[in-house]
């Protein structure tokens, strides 16, 4: 296996990581340096490897918590796995940087004690895989994360679909489905782990390349994988950590929804996917002074992102990369102007998301795209930029954010899944 992690013309990794044989390099130094820390971790076994994109988010703002559509993509920025069979009933897994955890299978319940750990996901995992039919078992696991913890890339979505993955190789031969997958990890993160959340992370890291999700049924998401070669585009897309303090956020994530749904009350519908933007402007003059001009706005931003989604994709079905920009450009400017979760208006002072707008603008205006990314007030920003200009936008952005700041990345067409040599 070391053999054909070196042979410098592995198609596997090119699939993963690109042709750039530098890059190659280091992904094979990284492969070898994880098997030969399961061998000092566990004692030399009959192994398999493992990848799991992180995932960004490309339309669709706020939209999956009121049933809307999403855009998303995986990257090329991945957790990989060594991991092998144990023959026990215990999951033992060490992931670098972080102390080694055992996990044992014989017991299956959910534990508010285990909440907001890796442990619990595990368990999740496993356990809903054998309610649904999958055989389970012990295995030993060494887990290199290279997808950014607080990057805005979903970090945590990816280990779930990642542990998904082990199990469905080493005990099922492979035969769990990728948007199962998704599922069983959204299962295990709101049960288990004790976090209520929505499906677009877990989706866009197990299926790969770029999907879209309709939420209108949110026990039963349409996914649809959307046929588009992002690398033959010539554009790198680039994710920016503009720095930030998520503390004391929790409040303005909360009133996004509260807000949009309270729209939708006012209708008599539960969240604004019920509804049309002719229905809220209709209204909006009677309900101003009950819900406040913010819900109305961000009403619209919904109404207008939840459609732009549609746009987007058939976009670039058409081949039209850049009718898709303008629309990239577009939900940004909506993101700023109505659903306002930019920057939080408790700290006006500190407007890392904004300045990095700003300059993007100013790089990219009529030649690439930018808008904020994913959750918004404090955080990530992300930007389509073409090759004549990656090293003036990184170098603009890195002046005031930071060396690192940016990640240069591609949307890659594998989702989690066992890496054949």
């Amino acid at each position: 296996m070391i053999e054909k992690i070196n042979n410098g013309n592995n198609s596997a990794f090119k699939e993963l990581y690109g042709a750039n044989e530098e890059v190659l390099k280091k992904q094979a130094l990284r492969y070898n340096s994880l098997i030969e820390k399961f061998n000092t971790a566990f004692g030399p076994k009959d192994i398999m490897l493992f990848s799991s994109p992180g995932r960004t988010e490309i339309g669709g703002n706020h939209t999956d918590h009121n049933y809307g559509r999403v855009l998303a993509g995986a990257v090329n920025l991945d957790n990989i796995a060594v991991a092998a069979k144990n023959n026990t009933n215990i999951a033992r897994i060490e992931s670098l940087g972080y102390p080694k955890f055992e996990v044992d299978l014989t017991n299956l319940s959910p534990n508010k004690n285990e909440y907001y750990t890796s442990v619990s996901l595990v368990r999740g995992i496993s356990a809903k895989m054998k309610e649904l039919g999958f055989q389970i078992g012990g295995f030993d696991c060494c887990i290199d994360g290279g997808v950014p913890v607080g990057s805005g890339l979903s970090s945590s979505a990816s280990f779930e679909v990642l542990i998904g993955a082990i199990i469905s190789h080493l005990f099922n031969k492979g035969k769990l489905d990728a948007v199962q997958n998704a599922l069983i990890g959204q299962y295990a993160e709101n049960v288990f782990f004790g976090k209520p959340c929505g499906l677009m992370d877990q989706t866009a890291c197990a299926v790969g390349g770029l999907v879209t999700i309709d939420f209108e049924d949110p026990s039963n998401p349409i996914v649809k994988k959307v046929n588009f070669d992002f690398i033959s585009t010539g554009f790198a897309l680039v994710i920016t950590d503009t720095g930030g303090n998520h503390a004391d956020l929790n409040d303005e994530y909360a009133s996004l929804p509260t807000d949009m749904k309270a729209v939708a009350a006012e209708l008599g519908a539960k969240v604004l996917r019920q509804v049309s933007i002719g229905q809220v402007l209709e209204i909006a003059p009677k309900i101003r002074e009950k819900v406040g001009d913010r819900a109305i706005l961000r009403a619209i931003h919904f109404q207008g992102d939840n459609q732009r989604v549609v746009n987007q994709v058939a976009a670039l079905e058409k081949n039209d990369f850049k009718a898709f920009l303008d629309m990239v450009v577009d939900s940004g400017f909506s993101s700023y102007m109505y659903n306002q979760n930019i920057y939080p208006v408790n700290n006006v002072k500190e407007q890392g998301v904004s300045l990095a707008l700003a300059l993007s603008e100013l790089v990219l205006k009529g030649q690439g795209a930018w808008r904020v990314h994913g959750g918004g007030f404090a955080g990530t920003i992300q930007a389509f930029v073409p090759q004549n200009l990656l090293e003036k936008y990184i170098s603009t952005l890195e002046h005031l954010f930071g060396k690192g700041s940016c990640h240069k990345l591609f949307i890659r067409k594998k989702g989690a899944d066992k890496v054949d040599l």
